[in-house]
């Protein structure tokens, strides 16, 4: 069985920075592009980012880009997302996802596996 792992969430001041870590097991991890999502409550799940499995394309939502950087390690079968500049806004769950031979689409429902999320919260 598939499992993704998020880690790294917690409590950070606005500016501040946060690095959050996804380890997959059971998967060919070479072969899955992997995303990171967000959803509050009472809101649809929201595209953070997206790297291919090749590791060489990354996509980002306008609304992170040039704070955030994702990243993976195929050695560790990790998948990381760096924030920096953290705003009150970006307070919400993160959930890392994956997509077998996937490019690196940002609807959720384009991804076959789920981590359980992890809760980053940012204090003005």
């Amino acid at each position: 069985q598939v499992q993704l792992v998020e880690s790294g969430g917690g409590l950070v001041q606005a500016g501040g920075s946060l690095r959050l870590s996804c380890a997959a097991s059971t998967l060919t991890f070479s072969r899955y592009t992997m995303a990171w999502f967000r959803q509050a409550p009472g809101k649809e799940r929201e595209f953070v980012a997206s790297i291919r499995y090749s590791g060489m394309i990354t996509n980002y939502a306008d609304s992170v880009r040039g704070r955030f950087t994702i990243s993976r390690d195929g050695a560790k079968s990790t998948l990381y997302l760096q924030m920096n500049s953290l705003k009150p806004e970006d307070t919400t769950v993160y959930y890392c996802a994956a997509d077998r031979w996937g490019a690196g689409a940002r609807e959720s429902h384009d991804y076959d596996y789920w981590g359980q999320g992890t809760q980053v919260t940012v204090s003005s």
